[in-house]
């Protein structure tokens, strides 16, 4: 099985090779860069499956460079790793669409515990373009198109829609959609979550053969009937 690939970045050299090495004999691929500059000059090389993130760097800071990550690649699994613990930063972290966001100090085994429960429950990847029912769906461009009518959807619409598409038929639970696309199950997020599906429904609407079904207290399954 090939290896998750992990980009490290951040300006503390001497802990970042203690967690690098970490990192390494739990059976991770690691790439280290000491400021946000360098990293982004070396994402298209290195293509992360996971970007470990430090804010404070000189050059380039981490929020800088995840609203860079982000534009670029919506799938790739963002955690700051910073001793920038006020509320504000930890909100900015989240807009950014970043993962999780984790104090400094931390305990290594914490943070492989974390990573490991995210890649458990990772999605398999979809083709940027598929028709669901008599749907075309988008995903790089957050659209979906039926009858010649295109629709545009939100960045958390589209993440929702590429994971129950990714099991047409089969229920996801809520927590599984939760932690994907917010990063964690809060009682806000899980009324997001709501929301988002609601409006969703709605785009999905003109096309007869397409349903999300709610499981009440699981999850949701996206059923595709093309009789």
């Amino acid at each position: 099985m090939e290896k998750i690939r992990i980009l490290l970045v951040d300006d503390d050299r001497q802990n970042s090779e203690f967690l690098w090495k970490f990192l390494e004999v739990e059976g991770y691929e690691v790439s280290y860069a000491e400021n946000g500059r360098l990293a982004w000059d070396m994402f298209p090389t290195v293509h992360p499956d996971m970007v470990l993130l430090d804010i404070n760097m000189p050059e380039m800071n981490g929020f800088e460079l995840a609203r860079l990550i982000r534009e670029r690649d919506r799938d790739v699994l963002i955690f700051f790793l910073t001793d920038r613990t006020e509320k504000a930063d930890r909100l900015k972290g989240f807009d950014l669409k970043g993962n999780d966001y984790i104090p400094k100090p931390f305990y290594p085994e914490e943070l492989i515990a974390k990573i490991k429960e995210r890649f458990e429950h990772r999605q398999p990847s979809l083709p940027s373009r598929m028709t669901i029912g008599q749907t075309i769906f988008d995903k790089n461009l957050s659209m979906i198109e039926y009858a010649g009518t295109v629709r545009h959807l939100s960045a958390r619409q589209t993440e929702i829609l590429a994971i129950l598409s990714g099991h047409i038929g089969q229920t996801v639970e809520r927590d599984t959609i939760l932690q994907n696309v917010w990063g964690n199950d809060s009682y806000a997020n899980s009324l997001a979550l709501n929301v988002q599906i609601t409006y969703l429904r709605k785009a999905l609407a003109p096309d007869p053969t397409i349903s999300i079904v709610s499981l009440k207290k699981r999850g949701y399954r996206l059923e595709v009937n093309n009789r």
